[in-house]
């Protein structure tokens, strides 16, 4: 029997920081069932073919693992490419990210300029019960999401965000994506988040914002038609009623983070 050495050790912190990460992942986007499930394959593969050395049904589950792969990559490829984003992101780099970009504290100066017109639009909206949806770019990107709307590529205004939302406008039951200090693209259409908690009283706007949170790291903002509650949906997290100083500061951050 081989000795347990370091590399070993190390071998499997590898491993388990993976999978902490790919489950975090998969239970932000609701498909933490999946996970289960295609770790518990795993597990009888490696019973099977490593452990107990069974060759025909080893070769068997080998042949699934090598199309199993493709199919997972296929089909949950806007979760690999978070979990790629959030590992170079993570904190333990970002002194790294300084080292090579000087202007940090500039951009994020730069950034901050463009919240108070997002929040008084916002704000507005919020006393006249103006349905909206806006989403902002973080780390990765939202192209796809862009063309499926109008594009408008314009200076970030309040007076524009109202106009785009207003009841009468072609443009209102869409989505709103900003990418940095631009306007993109209006009336987008956004995937919707199938989450069972979220409750029942709050509409699509709701759970489109959740739904593109779950799919990338995009930080959405959402004002109720109904009670002009301002709501807003990060990382798979959904939370409402927020006041103007709470949406300033959770906005800020944001957009600093760009």
């Amino acid at each position: 029997m081989d000795h347990f050495g370091i590399k070993d050790a190390f071998d499997i912190a590898i491993v388990a920081l993976l999978l902490f990460y790919l489950y975090r992942i998969m239970k932000e986007s609701g498909t933490l069932n999946i996970f289960f499930g295609v770790l518990a394959f795993i597990v009888v593969w490696v019973l099977t073919s490593q452990i107990l050395e069974l060759k025909l049904l080893g070769s068997i589950l080998d042949q699934f693992m090598g199309i199993g792969l493709l199919v997972l990559v296929i089909l949950f490829q806007d979760q690999i490419k978070r979990f790629l984003v959030e590992l170079g992101d993570h904190k333990r780099w970002r002194f790294l990210k300084k080292l090579f970009r000087h202007d940090k504290g500039e951009g994020a100066s730069d950034a901050r300029k463009y919240v108070l017109p997002i929040v008084y639009a916002c704000m507005n909206m919020s006393k006249t019960k103006t349905g909206a949806l806006i989403v902002i770019r973080q780390e990765i990107p939202l192209e796809s999401y862009e063309k499926s709307g109008d594009i408008i590529d314009a200076d970030i205004n309040s007076r524009l965000i109202e106009n785009i939302f207003f009841k009468n406008s072609p443009l209102h039951d869409g989505a709103m994506i900003i990418d940095r200090d631009r306007i993109r693209s209006a009336g987008c259409i956004l995937p919707v988040s199938h989450d069972r908690n979220v409750p029942r009283a709050l509409g699509l706007r709701h759970r489109s914002a959740l739904g593109i949170s779950q799919a990338t790291d995009a930080f959405a903002i959402v004002v109720s038609e109904e009670t002009g509650n301002i709501s807003v949906a990060h990382r798979g997290a959904l939370t409402t009623r927020l006041s103007s100083t709470e949406l300033e500061h959770r906005l800020s951050q944001a957009m600093a983070n760009d």
